[in-house]
């Protein structure tokens, strides 16, 4: 019999679940997270696709449907522990705005990457509230997906050098994708109008917020130490249940489980497909099929 816990090295951010699991408010016998220090968090992401660089690690929901597309040995957890409204984070200049989102069509949207979540969920917004399809919009980019067989559709250009803000006021770009770095002040405005009411209608209808993060474990962890990801599982799964029962957000922002999940994967990945993120069409039964397995 095991005495020492397994010491999973682990990669999270600094949102309420990983607070709580770096405090060690809560534990779980037999498994200790040792945790790296990455800040931002996206640049665990890469390091986690291409080297398995941790046996646990936060993984954005695009970035991990293409590494299970491009058979990386990468499995989900159904543990959401990052998600937010986006159509905020769509901009452009007071001075120079963007009268209608329509307008945007054969315009330049600048992003940090086309494969980076927040861009994903506009272009699904844009495409669902008014008829935009990806290719529709020329996209400027900085970054290279995270996942290295990934190629951008030949609409998108990686043409960015200075940041989203200065491309904006250059008039390099008409609109910028930002999330948590959105500026402040009256310079920039949002593209999107009455923006906080779409986006709740929008969780009333889909039953979830849009999801930025989730939890991705290692298939080699998974394979040398299944009963140590049981307990991984269960503990995150307890640190997202007491995250959102201390939260005011309304709706709930993070989300557990394997039902609550599926339909909402589902969901992402044939969006993710229709904007050529993916080689091909995902379901959540592939996506989640490994801990299926774990679980029974």
């Amino acid at each position: 019999m095991r005495e020492q816990p397994v010491v999973l090295r682990t990669a999270l951010g600094r949102h309420p679940i990983g607070g709580l699991l770096r405090s060690r408010g809560l534990t779980e016998p037999g498994i200790e997270f040792d945790f790296a220090d990455v800040e931002p968090i996206h640049r665990a992401f890469a390091p986690m696709v291409r080297k398995q660089a941790y046996d646990v690690s936060e993984l954005a929901i695009v970035t991990a449907l293409q590494a299970i597309a491009f058979d990386h040995p990468i499995v989900i957890l159904p543990v959401v522990v990052a998600a937010r409204f986006q159509r905020r984070c769509l901009i452009t200049l007071s001075s120079r705005p963007v009268q209608e989102p329509r307008e945007l069509r054969g315009k330049r949207i600048g992003v940090r990457a086309y494969t980076q979540t927040t861009g994903f969920w506009i272009r699904s917004h844009l495409a669902e509230d008014y008829g935009l399809a990806a290719d529709d919009v020329d996209w400027v980019t900085q970054d290279e997906a995270h996942v290295p067989e990934y190629a951008d559709p030949p609409f998108v250009h990686r043409t960015l050098s200075g940041t989203l803000v200065d491309a904006l006021r250059a008039g390099e770009i008409d609109a910028a994708i930002l999330g948590n770095d959105l500026p402040s002040g009256d310079e920039f405005v949002p593209v999107i109008d009455h923006a906080a009411e779409r986006d709740h209608d929008w969780a009333l209808k889909h039953g979830y917020v849009p999801v930025n993060h989730l939890v991705s474990i290692s298939a080699r962890t998974l394979e040398r130490e299944p009963d140590a990801v049981r307990a991984a599982w269960r503990l995150l799964s307890r640190a997202e249940e007491q995250a959102s029962s201390t939260s005011t957000d309304t709706p709930r922002v993070t989300m557990a489980g394997l039902d609550r999940l599926s339909e909402p994967v589902a969901e992402i990945a044939a969006a993710s497909f229709a904007q050529g993120l993916v080689p091909r069409l995902l379901t959540a039964d592939e996506v989640f099929e490994p801990v299926r397995q774990l679980a029974g």
